[in-house]
């Protein structure tokens, strides 16, 4: 079921980025659509067996049509959750609905919600669909993201700064409250931050910024709602090969995307979705909360 969007489904999956860590230096329109990647990522799971880890478990993965959030949803639905995703616009409408074909395909219920989670009422809203089609919520993954690279800090202007920490930060906060009504002990909570939240990043100085504010705010949420037996905790990836670096760096980052880390690579998204599944599930994780989990590609002190 998707709501705000048309029916029709993207093209499967094609074949995975180079292990190199090389691409093809080429960008595509903000926000990124898959499709126009020349080389997709590796997103739809389609090696995982699920076991059954989050078996009745209803989830909302915000950002959820691709990248990332794509192999989550996909990963909690083969794990047996039913899943909503929530997504920025009509450019993703075509990833938005691959996503929920493939939880469909996976046997689990899937909603998709279109709407920018910059506006406080676009995430409560995201909440109350996700509830009214499942009857409920028991995961919450705040996922969506925002980045544009300044050359130099004076780039940087005052729309650009709150545009991102409204999208970054204001939308896991207005989400979070948004569904702490339904979150009864035993809810979780996964926000993503990132490498760049954790050492910075010149050219990206509001995401860094708003990276290292999730951070912080994964740890005061966990210890605000450790009395409700609500567990918060944050997955802050390395480099990862999502629609988002060609729709937001320029062409020659994009080719050398992710050969600064020491594997010398970008992740793919289907190998950061585990960590998601491992925080999500209470047979794995019941002792963790308020913990920054750091799939970074080989280094061992980020900062």
């Amino acid at each position: 079921m998707v709501f705000g969007a048309p029916t029709t489904m993207s093209n499967p999956e094609k074949s995975a980025a180079a292990s190199s860590g090389e691409h093809p230096g080429t960008t595509i329109d903000y926000p990124g659509s898959t499709a126009d990647m020349p080389e997709p990522p590796r997103d739809s799971m389609s090696d995982y067996e699920g076991r059954d880890l989050l078996r009745g478990r209803r989830a909302l993965i915000t950002g959820g049509d691709s990248g990332i959030g794509r192999a989550v949803a996909v990963a909690f639905a083969k794990e047996g959750a039913d899943v909503a995703i929530a997504y920025l616009s009509e450019a993703e409408d075509d990833d938005a609905a691959y996503t929920v074909e493939l939880i469909e395909q996976a046997g689990r219920s899937a909603v998709a919600v279109r709407g920018d989670l910059a506006d406080p009422q676009r995430c409560r809203a995201a909440v109350e669909r996700t509830v009214a089609a499942f009857g409920g919520l028991d995961v919450l993954v705040n996922n969506v993201a925002f980045q544009a690279p300044v050359a130099d800090l004076s780039e940087l202007t005052a729309e650009q700064w709150d545009r991102t920490f409204r999208v970054n930060v204001d939308s896991f906060f207005h989400t979070t409250v948004a569904a702490l009504p339904y979150l009864t002990p035993g809810g979780t909570v996964i926000n993503t931050g990132s490498i760049n939240g954790l050492r910075g990043n010149k050219q990206l100085i509001d995401y860094a910024a708003t990276k290292g504010a999730v951070h912080v705010l994964t740890y005061s949420l966990a210890q605000a709602l450790m009395d409700r037996e609500i567990r918060v905790n944050c997955v802050a990836p390395g480099p990862v090969w999502t629609p988002l670096i060609p729709a937001t760096l320029p062409a020659d980052q994009v080719r050398d995307f992710g050969e600064q880390a020491p594997m010398g690579r970008a992740a793919e998204p289907d190998e950061i979705a585990p960590s998601y599944v491992f925080l999500a599930s209470d047979q794995y994780s019941s002792y963790y909360t308020g913990q920054v989990l750091a799939p970074v590609g080989g280094e061992t002190l980020p900062g």
